[in-house]
Parts: C-alpha cells; structure tokens; sequence
C-alpha cells in the first residue's frame, strides 16, 4: 500500500504524536497537510518549520476534491469524533484512513526493535533521555516521543540503527480504534513508569486503567525486557497479576537505586544553575551521575533508562556522559526567560502528582526567592472534579499559587465540574496564599505588581494557557 502512497492528511495534527508523526513522513518524502481546531506553539511552529501546509480548523474543503490534490490517506487522531467534517468528509468519500499506531508501524518502526515508554508519568522524559543516551552511545537510533527534545529541537529522528523509542500512550488511538495506543506495538524493551488514574473522559476509574496496562503486559510479557518503577503500587498490581517475566524493577528497595541525591555545591561556570548529582546501582553497575534534570522523580526516570541502556551493553561512562549532556523537554522544566531578576519556567504538570513533584523539583533550585505556582486546570480529568479535594495539598510548597480558570470549555455536567474558585480557597485554608482568576491577562496583571527579583514563576498547564509565559515577560520587561 505504501508505495502508492504520495499525499498523506493528518486530522488533529497539533496532538504531540500526530504532530511528530507528520514531519517524519514529510521527512520520508511524502506530500504532508494538516488540520486542527486549536492550533499553538510550539508545535505548530515546529509543522510550519518542518514544510507542513497546516489549516486552522475542521473543514471538508482541507481534503481537496481536486484529483491532483485529494490524499491517498488520512491519519485521524484520536481526538477526532466520527462527526467531525473532516472525518465525515473521508467516510462518505472512501478515502483511505488508519490511526496514528497503525502508521507508525506501518511507515516507521516496523523492522526496528521497540524500547516503549509507558505510564501515567515522565513518559515523555523517559523517552528523551533513553533516546539520548542511544545516540551519545553511537546506536544511531529512531525516536517518536510526545515533545520536542532540546538538544535536537526536534521530537523525532529516524536513525539508521537497529532501536527506536517511541513514547506510548495509553490514551485510546481513535473514533474507530477505542483500544489504547500502546496496544499496537510490539516492544524489545517495556519502561513502566506508573499507573494513577487519569483520562476521565475515557477510563471509569483506576481499575480501568488498571485493566489496559494489564491487556498490555499480558501480551508483551514472554517477549519484552519489562522495567518498571517498583514505587508504584498501583503497577507493581498489575505486574503481579499477570505474572511478568523479564521483569527488572526501580526505586525504593529494587533492582536499582537510587542514592545520595543532592545539588551541586557550586553553580554550573557556564549555564550559572545548579545540578543534580547521585549514584545509581543495580545488576553489575555502579554509577555517579550529574544532570540538569530537577528532582527525585527525574532521578527515577534517568534509572529506567541506566537499567534499559545496560541491558543493551551500552558502558556506564557512556551513560554518565549521554546523561550530563542530556538538556531536557520543552515545556518540561523549561526556562522561559529571565527578566529583572524573575524567572519564568513552563512545565506540562496537570496531574496531582506530577504538580506536587513538579514543585517539589524545582524549588531547592531558587533557594533565594519565592516559587509563585500559575496553574491552569484544563484537561479532561482535572475540569473534572474527581482531585478536588487532592490537588490543595499538592500546593504546599508553593510560597504563592495562582488559579486560573481555564480557556477552554468542555460538556461537564455540573454537579461533576472542578471548581478553580474552591481550589485557591482551600489552598488557603492549608495557611498557604492563594488567588483565583477569571483569565490570564488578570493573572499577569496581578503578578506585575506583585513579582519581586530572584522569584521564580511556574506556570503549570498542558495547553498555550494563550502564551500567558511571553506576556508575563513583555509586562516585566
């Protein structure tokens, strides 16, 4: 099928993995167009970078009629709906059409051997760090991963090595397909993260979620090294139950460890910021690592990926050094800008605990100054307000937290929506400040009389939060 293919559509195409998707088939010669309603940075500078002709919006008219012009095939998201004009357009028109998974595979990853990333979180640094290392390492490897990786500032490479790492989610992959995405792979290595419940637009509860990692490791367990986080309650369940073999475990009292986390005495000479040091061991390895990736649960990450770039035989002084190179994610950690003093960082954290750990993280980094927390609670989940009553805790370390309502509108019913407004109220109920806000200019109305130098400000949200970090720069500046 592929060799008559020439002009490839993709619906929804500012999604991570759709969007990394389209510029590796433009990359292998394809003719590439997309579409998508919100459309933002930095993934849509990254299409328009990559020569992707992107349509804002849904239209039928985004598939050309013309005979010249018409797709050969259409990748559909899976945050398309069957009555979406597009896909409609498609189904009426019998055009050919496939997920995202279904062509990875079939473009991309099929004679590769699969290392793949799953969890609820750090999936995509887990990816990014364990795609580094194969590189440094010389492996010349693939990597499809859900952000854009600074050190190549790029999401994706196709190598000419025998590895690829693809991030995979366990989100359903499409209107057509309501398994979830990582089901249609066939990984060499498995990297566990966790499991806590999200995506409340698609799983019932945590026994749901429970149950799709559980599908997965019952079909990969006889043929893929599986590495998973032993911190992890929920996981280690399901690892259990279905009786994983070629299991190696990380964390608290596993296979490997991590020890003797700490900062570095002195600020970097160069970059002017402080590292993480530790020693990690496990199965023959014994090894101290410096990287500029805050926190305890990035150090769990960077293990994952020691324990999976062993088994490979890559050397441990090849590790140490892919790790001190390694330079991170946008939009994880990021450093937006510093003005007057005041730090501005981006951070993807939308969950409880990746919000918790995010803050944890980073505040030993601004040991001199005030953490200011701006969250935007816009997923499907945390619109929803199954975290109601956890997410105030996860604030505690905050010297200042910030709520905004978020931009986006979704069909909640009422009595099931988050409230932003309960939110900042309980956080002060905790002895913490808080404040809730209607919109971010607001907010940024209310930090530029209220930041102060050597603050850092984290702004926290898995949507363009409408470009609040640059405006909060242009208002300091």
């Amino acid at each position: 099928m592929t060799d008559s293919i020439k002009r490839i559509h993709l619906i929804a195409a500012c999604g991570t993995g759709m969007g990394t998707l389209a510029c590796i088939l433009k990359k292998m010669g394809y003719t590439v167009t997309g579409s998508d309603q919100n459309v933002y940075p930095p993934m849509s500078d990254f299409l328009l970078d990559n020569g992707i002709t992107l349509f804002s919006g849904f239209h039928p008219a985004n598939i050309s009629e013309d005979p010249e012009q018409v797709p050969d095939l259409v990748i559909i998201g899976n945050a398309v709906t069957r009555e979406n004009p597009e896909a409609v357009a498609v189904m009426e028109r019998g055009i050919s059409y496939m997920s995202m998974p279904q062509a990875v595979n079939r473009f991309v990853a099929g004679d590769k051997k699969i290392i793949l990333v799953t969890g609820t979180h750090g999936k995509t640094t887990t990816s990014a760090i364990m795609a580094h290392l194969l590189e440094t390492a010389g492996l010349g490897p693939s990597f499809m991963i859900g952000g854009i990786l600074k050190d190549y500032n790029s999401s994706f490479k196709i190598g000419d090595g025998e590895y690829m790492v693809i991030e995979g989610d366990e989100y359903d992959t499409a209107f057509f397909d309501k398994g979830p995405k990582f089901m249609h792979y066939d990984p060499f290595i498995t990297i566990m993260t966790g499991i806590e419940f999200d995506h409340a637009d698609i799983f019932d509860d945590l026994d749901h979620i429970c149950r799709a990692f559980d599908a997965l490791v019952s079909k990969i367990k006889n043929q893929s090294r599986i590495i998973a986080c032993k911190e992890n309650v929920n996981l280690m369940k399901v690892l259990d139950q279905a009786c994983a073999v070629n299991l190696e475990t990380y964390g608290t009292n596993a296979m490997w460890q991590v020890h003797d986390h700490r900062l570095s005495s002195a600020p970097d000479p160069v970059t002017g910021r402080l590292h993480t040091l530790a020693r990690i061991t496990g199965l023959g390895t014994d090894l101290d690592i410096q990287t500029d990736l805050p926190g305890y649960h990035n150090l769990l990450n960077a293990t994952a990926c020691i324990a999976a770039a062993r088994s490979l035989g890559i050397k441990e002084a090849d590790i140490a050094r892919g790790l001190s190179t390694f330079s991170g994610v946008k939009r994880r950690q990021e450093i937006r800008g510093q003005v007057a003093g005041i730090t501005v960082m981006d951070d993807f954290a939308h969950h409880p605990t990746a919000v918790r750990e995010t803050i944890a993280a980073v505040k030993p980094f601004y040991p001199q100054g005030r953490l200011i927390a701006v969250f935007e609670p816009r997923t499907n989940t945390s619109m929803r307000n199954i975290f109601q009553d956890t997410y105030p805790a996860c604030f505690d370390l905050a010297d200042l937290t910030c709520i905004c309502s978020p931009g986006v509108k979704k069909n909640i019913p009422e009595k099931e929506r988050f409230s932003p407004e309960r939110l900042a109220k309980d956080i002060c109920k905790r002895g913490r400040v808080a404040h809730h806000f209607n919109d971010p200019s607001d907010v940024i109305d209310f930090l530029a009389l209220e930041l102060r130098p050597k603050d850092l400000v984290l702004v926290m949200s898995n949507g363009g939060f409408d470009n609040i970090h640059q405006r909060i720069l242009g208002r300091l500046g």
